[in-house]
């Protein structure tokens, strides 16, 4: 089915997680205004872990493929393999890593990513003849994950948050069938009058302004504290300066943020994939920043809910420096933690609340209650 906003593809499929991932959320460092020189981000997952940034499908960032005729054919399908063989080969060259717990996550598409690339480690992991990776949970953030709980939240946190009129959110929960995901011309007219209403914002943080590099500084350039709205500018220039590209031992290109693939696959609903990881003693947190509207804290939780799993541990506030920084609910198999105050990308907004809640999750414990 066709997303009503092809805005959803400026984090994927097919972007990069070098460009937001590492420079932008979670890396050690961000890029002053400049966009020549760094700052360090205190609040970097790599002071809980070694992170890896992967760069997936080919053709996103500085990846590429030999073979010109891969681009032609990229999907899910082909993305899970080709990250499960680029993860063999890497620990096959720093063998040292073989034995680590390994973890997965990711955001918004990688609501696909994650738990096929999870599976498909699962699977390959019963061939004795073959590498076992030492997978043990992962953690997706703000992912698509079902079109239709993912679409129906989304109208509801428009509704819930005074971006669409009564009127119109009525219109939708009539005429749309979320549950059999079938969308009438009535539906359709209906989703296209609440985008128009909610205007011209951010929809990945809906109370976030614009970047407007030629008006006064809203926000700090060098504080992580304070994500700058024009980022997204200072991460372009920068990995686009040769010296750079040198330093990275990239091949020299133009390099952007996503790239512009034909998606051969992706199916309507990943929940089956997540169940089976649940099967196999896979840990899974869905976390979600919640002024994101995009793919926004309720359809987190109607696609959770889709799953009919047991509460092991009730919902209830979590803490960071005496601050909620969130709420979590756990179940039999998932966990769903949401983080305050973050959009869509939720280590930009919130770095610190988001290192507090990824080192719960990779201790195997729920974030503090106090």
């Amino acid at each position: 089915m066709n997303l009503p906003d092809k805005s959803f593809l400026r984090y994927g499929p097919g972007c990069s997680s070098l460009g937001y991932g590492a420079m932008e959320e979670l890396g050690p460092f961000r890029v002053h205004s400049d966009g020549k020189t760094l700052y360090r981000n205190d609040y970097a997952w790599s002071n809980v872990a070694n992170v890896i940034f992967l760069e997936s499908p080919a053709g996103v960032g500085f990846s590429y493929s030999n073979t010109s005729s891969d681009y032609a054919k990229t999907g899910d399908n082909s993305t899970a393999d080709d990250s499960y063989t680029f993860l063999v080969n890497w620990l096959e060259r720093f063998p040292q890593y073989k034995t680590r717990d390994f973890y997965i996550t990711g955001e918004s598409y990688a609501g696909h990513y994650v738990p096929q690339l999870a599976y498909t480690i699962v699977s390959r992991n019963k061939n004795p003849n073959q590498m076992r990776i030492n997978l043990k949970g992962i953690a997706i953030g703000n992912a698509w994950v079902d079109d239709n709980t993912c679409l129906k939240g989304m109208y509801e946190y428009f509704w819930t948050h005074a971006l669409n009129s009564d009127e119109t959110h009525a219109g939708i929960m009539k005429n749309c069938d979320f549950v059999a995901g079938k969308f009438s011309i009535a539906c359709e007219e209906y989703q296209n009058r609440g985008h128009q209403e909610h205007g011209d914002l951010d929809i990945y943080n809906i109370y976030a302004p614009f970047c407007n590099p030629t008006g006064p500084k809203s926000r700090s350039s060098d504080s992580v504290h304070d994500f700058d709205p024009c980022s997204d500018d200072y991460v372009d220039s920068y990995l686009n300066r040769p010296e750079v590209q040198l330093a990275l031992h990239a091949k020299p290109t133009q390099w952007s943020f996503c790239g512009d693939f034909p998606w051969t696959d992706s199916p309507a609903t990943i929940l089956p994939t997540i169940q089976q990881l649940i099967a196999s003693g896979i840990h899974i947190w869905v976390y979600s920043g919640d002024i994101d509207g995009r793919v926004p804290v309720t359809s987190s939780r109607y696609s959770v809910n889709a799953l009919n799993l047991p509460v092991e541990t009730a919902w209830r506030p979590w803490y960071t420096n005496g601050e909620v920084g969130g709420y979590v609910v756990g179940y039999k198999g998932v966990t769903l933690t949401t983080i305050r105050g973050a959009g869509h990308t939720v280590p930009s907004y919130e770095p610190e609340r988001a290192l507090t809640f990824i080192s719960a999750f990779l201790q195997g414990q729920l974030p503090p209650v106090s």
